[in-house]
């Protein structure tokens, strides 16, 4: 499977971005917990230089607790700043405000000896389509400010929005890069619906899913389906097997794969099948043992 997907927006996008980064202080990289590295567009670390970085594993809430605490771990030893995050719910922005309080220190201080007083931080938020930036600055805002969706491309401008004395976001329209190099990357944010399911064979899509799932989370599906998985199946026997345990069959009584896949997908996406994460930080960057996620 080759994953491919820059709609024109996104070129136009990209550059909005760089003709705005000088007006900001601060870059809030959304990015999504059960795929922090596959999900962070390289290009934002070229664009963003010398400029104060805040990152969010969004989406914690459907990650591992433990590789949460590994991420959070990594980025930390990167220089960012970084905070976990469920932006649909509004408990942790208390802690979003003191980060950006934080980590503009140096320009605040800056500010006032220049006898700048009060001038609230510029913050542009980034991120890849479907990674949760419009909801995140909706919880943030306290109101609603930006168009939201599950499906990708929703935001199509650059909009500022004024939060509080303190703070003024600039949203942005999520982008990828022009190609993904690292096809591994390509299919992790296909599992997670940041690329356009209608460009897709979700029954292969959903095929590689499952086989990472029974590889790394084998009781997550177990205890989803009720069912049990042998050590190694294909990813046909997989499906059938998921199939089989939602009655997805044909008129002719064989399993539906297709539907099957569908199902997988949604199950995972929507964190039914329980807390998955997708990578892991780069071998021996992280102090404990891959087999404690089992």
């Amino acid at each position: 499977m080759n994953i491919q997907w820059y709609p024109g927006h996104m070129t136009k996008a990209r550059r909005m971005m760089q003709e705005n980064i000088k007006l900001i202080d601060l870059i809030i990289e959304l990015v999504d917990a059960r795929a922090p590295l596959s999900s962070r567009n390289p290009d934002i670390d070229e664009l963003g230089k010398g400029k104060a970085r805040l990152i969010l594993l969004n989406k914690a809430d459907l990650a591992s607790e433990y590789w949460n605490d590994m991420w959070e771990a990594w980025f930390r030893s990167k220089g960012y700043f970084v905070l976990r995050l469920d932006s649909r719910s509004k408990a942790g922005m208390k802690a979003v405000q003191n980060a950006i309080k934080e980590a503009c220190r140096e320009k605040t201080e800056r500010d006032r000896r220049r006898g700048i007083l009060n001038r609230p931080v510029r913050a542009m938020v980034a991120g890849i389509p479907n990674v949760g930036k419009s909801t995140f600055i909706n919880s943030f805002a306290g109101r609603a400010c930006t168009k939201t969706g599950d499906k990708p491309g929703v935001t199509k401008g650059a909009q500022w929005i004024r939060l509080n004395k303190q703070v003024e976001l600039l949203d942005t329209p999520g982008i990828l890069w022009p190609r993904f190099d690292d096809q591994e990357a390509g299919i992790r944010l296909a599992f997670l619906g940041s690329v356009n399911d209608e460009i897709l064979n979700l029954q292969e899509l959903a095929g590689r899913l499952g086989s990472f799932l029974q590889k790394y989370f084998r009781s997550c599906l177990e205890e989803r389906y009720r069912t049990e998985f042998p050590e190694e199946p294909e990813e046909r026997e997989l499906l059938t097997k998921v199939a089989e345990t939602r009655s997805c069959l044909t008129k002719g009584g064989e399993p539906d794969l297709g539907r099957a896949a569908v199902f997988l997908l949604d199950d995972f996406r929507s964190g039914r099948l329980g807390k998955i994460t997708l990578e892991f930080p780069p071998e021996g960057e992280y102090d404990k043992s891959m087999d404690n996620m089992r």
